[in-house]
């Protein structure tokens, strides 16, 4: 009888915390097509925390930019236009430089490791540079380069005069720094600016060339792993402090070094696999660079070293300290490019 008395009483004070809890629908927007492996990465997030919640969290994806441009997706998370938005750092120059170590040219080799690694380098400093949005996750898609039109990039010296259209704000300094022009357009307008010969070329992963129609406008294509582009999800922070603290946590277990492993490795398989579908089309010259280019290329990097540490200085950070706490983390987790 006591028993049953005590468990009534434990019924009767959990119950209705339970029942008071509001029930969430969270829209979460993207940029890239609903075909791309973004889209189930997202999805599979929100079944996490709807799971998590007790169902007391749902959501839905908006992919393609239906909510607001690639761009644009930061800022709708912070005004609540979105409540978690998958964003590129790289693709607004001089908001985000801390993260901006992950885009350094000949740093990460592998898409799963370099994102765990990334997610937990970049958690501390996300406080300090990402305030104004609950900060989910860090990743990194698959080391990628240059796919041409016009004609093959073999060493540094080939992308002076070229207009090419940087991955994000480091390939732009790169391409900058070797003479190049910079053509400025979100991933899914890429291939309509080579197609009309406003650019010559592209810093682009490989599976996505393929899902954005980029392989019917380019012919020569380097396989180096010249660079990572970094990306993170964002929260809504009045959307997260509206729940409870159950509804919290259902959130925070799936912003984790862990999940940001889950969204990076099978885009990286995805990215991975493109490069033989490229291969098995007709019209199309893949090359790999000698140690010498390798070499010229490493060298020509060099400066952007020293210009990424400048920018965080502005911060109050010392980049120094920074890169080595980054290249721990990428040795940690099997990730650091030899």
């Amino acid at each position: 009888m006591r028993k049953t008395f005590l468990a009534l009483l434990l019924a009767a004070s959990v119950t209705p915390a339970l029942a008071q809890e509001k029930t969430f629908e969270l829209k979460l927007s993207h940029w890239v097509p609903a075909s791309h492996p973004l889209q189930k990465a997202l999805e599979d997030w929100g079944a996490a925390v709807e799971k998590a919640s007790g169902g007391t969290i749902k959501s839905k994806v908006f992919p393609a930019q239906q909510l607001g441009k690639a761009f644009d997706h930061y800022d709708m998370a912070r005004d609540g236009i979105a409540d978690v938005t998958y964003i590129n750092p790289g693709y607004q120059p001089g908001r985000f430089p801390i993260i901006g170590a992950g885009e350094l040219p000949f740093l990460m080799s592998d898409a799963k490791g370099g994102s765990m690694a990334l997610d937990a380098w970049y958690r501390k400093y996300a406080e300090k540079e990402m305030k104004d949005v609950k900060f989910c996750l860090a990743f990194i898609h698959s080391p990628s380069s240059f796919h041409s039109r016009t004609k093959k990039i073999v060493v540094p010296d080939d992308v002076k005069g070229m207009k090419i259209r940087p991955a994000h704000a480091t390939m732009a300094t790169f391409i900058t720094q070797l003479g190049g022009t910079n053509v400025q357009s979100s991933a899914p307008e890429v291939r309509d600016i080579i197609e009309r010969g406003v650019a010559d070329a592209v810093t682009f992963p490989w599976g996505s060339l393929v899902l954005f129609g980029i392989d019917k406008v380019t012919k020569y294509h380097m396989d180096a792993p010249l660079y990572v582009t970094t990306f993170a999800f964002v929260v809504n922070k009045d959307k997260y402090n509206q729940m409870s603290d159950r509804q919290k946590k259902a959130i925070d277990d799936n912003c984790n070094t862990e999940a940001a492993g889950r969204v990076g490795e099978p885009w990286g398989k995805f990215e991975d696999a493109g490069i033989e579908k490229v291969r098995a089309e007709e019209g199309h010259e893949i090359y790999k660079l000698t140690p010498d280019q390798t070499a010229l290329w490493k060298k020509a990097a060099e400066p952007l070293v020293k210009s990424w540490g400048d920018g965080v200085k502005k911060t109050g950070v010392d980049p120094d300290a920074a890169m080595a706490e980054l290249r721990a983390s990428l040795t940690k987790y099997d990730a650091l490019a030899p």
